[in-house]
């Protein structure tokens, strides 16, 4: 039977991932470009943009601290409720400090792959969901793989207000609304999801006060969680000057893409993206799970950098998808990793706490490219200063971790 080796409660946690990630992968194309046509400038754009990275910083925060203790579910279900409030808000109005508001508790993810506080409690339950701890690597990646072709399909759909302004004479702005009703209603979807996990994704802790979550951790964890919390917030400031929403607007403000053709990319991107995460399972069964994070994340740098000197549309397609073809594979491994490396009580503080480096790092840079974009508005700096960011990254990560193994790939050097 299909997936027999994943439980009930893991298939339920792909379901609420594919319809999240539907979600946000309309809301990643439309959200800048239409706050640029509600008439804010580029500055401000990056404001609410890193509004909505630092909610992922607090709740990520939250989730360390509270969610094995309150419960799993119930923070999930907290954040799905949050998620749709915040679409019902853009729907509602165009005030610029509610949309900042709707940023900061709504979680809302404009980044093109997810960041945000659903993630942390999701990677910490699903080794649980697997019924042979061989299936790990395999999970993590399903896990990904899933919710990346659901995003690919919710960019497809962000080409809707192109049809609605042809068929039905609807301005820009008026066009774009359906959809943030829509992220809304799968806000609801989710939640119900969520209802039906069972109490077998929880952890069961004394109930004593919630201590510091690095107290949580044992002293060779913290160590090694500590490391990877400062190389990942490198990483993920880099990955914040080219996150899906800036790049939709560099494309359309460029080369002047309407939205139906950026849809088209960044589709195409995630159906590429998609299908590297079951390939970086296999070659990390091969070579191993920093291997695979570093040996296909440099050459996706490089490219990432080439989209910034592209001259051509065509050209900066061609090295966009180069790079997204390659640049989503440290994404499973990383999970898988971060997870192998400490004890099973050790996971959810251990995902938030890498989570929280990585959203609070990333958080800072949409700000930073804002008045990059507003003072060198056709120039490349923001792929060049992403890009090289990230091959230190990589390296960095190589020469600190290449010894330090899962359990299972040890045994397979003996």
């Amino acid at each position: 039977m299909l997936l027999d080796w994943l439980s009930t409660d893991g298939k339920l946690i792909l379901s609420a991932r594919i319809i999240r990630t539907f979600a946000y992968g309309f809301l990643s194309i439309v959200f800048a470009i239409y706050l640029k046509l509600l008439g804010f400038n580029d500055v401000l754009i990056g404001v609410v943009l890193t509004a909505t990275l630092v909610n992922s910083v607090i709740f990520t925060l939250i989730a360390s601290f509270y969610a094995d203790r309150i419960g799993r579910r119930k923070i999930l279900i907290i954040y799905g409720a949050l998620m749709s409030i915040a679409g019902a808000i853009f729907l509602a109005t165009e005030n610029y400090f509610a949309l900042i508001t709707a940023a900061l508790i709504g979680t809302i993810n404009v980044t093109g792959s997810e960041t945000g506080a659903f993630l942390s409690i999701e990677q910490a339950l699903l080794p649980q969901t697997v019924k042979n701890n061989k299936k790990r690597n395999t999970v993590f990646a399903l896990y990904n793989m899933a919710g990346t072709f659901a995003m690919s399909a919710g960019v497809l759909l962000s080409g809707l207000p192109t049809i609605l302004q042809e068929q039905y004479a609807m301005n820009q702005v008026e066009s774009i609304k359906p959809l943030f009703l829509l992220y809304s209603a799968l806000g609801i979807g989710v939640i119900g999801i969520y209802f039906m996990l069972s109490n077998k994704i929880e952890v069961l802790l004394p109930r004593t006060t919630a201590r510091p979550v690095m107290q949580s951790l044992s002293p060779q964890s913290k160590q090694i969680v500590g490391k990877l919390s400062g190389l990942f917030a490198v990483d993920s400031f880099a990955g914040g000057f080219v996150i899906q929403s800036i790049v939709s607007l560099w494309f359309f403000s460029k080369f002047g893409v309407d939205l139906a053709a950026i849809s088209v990319i960044f589709s195409v991107a995630g159906v590429l993206t998609a299908f590297s995460f079951f390939a970086a399972a296999k070659i990390a069964d091969r070579i191993g799970l920093v291997n695979t994070m570093v040996f296909t994340h440099i050459p996706s740098n490089v490219f990432l950098i080439l989209v910034g000197f592209a001259p051509s549309l065509p050209l900066a397609i061609a090295f966009y998808l180069a790079r997204m073809t390659l640049s989503q594979m440290d994404v499973p491994t990383r999970q898988s990793y971060i997870v192998a490396v400490v004890s099973e009580d050790e996971r959810t503080p251990a995902a938030g706490i890498t989570n929280i480096s990585r959203n609070i790092s990333q958080a800072v840079s949409p700000s930073l490219t804002g008045y990059i974009l507003q003072i060198l508005p056709t120039l490349s700096a923001p792929f060049i200063l992403g890009g090289a960011l990230k091959i230190a990254y990589d390296i960095a990560l190589y020469v600190n971790f290449r010894k330090i193994k899962p359990a299972e790939e040890e045994e397979k050097r003996r």
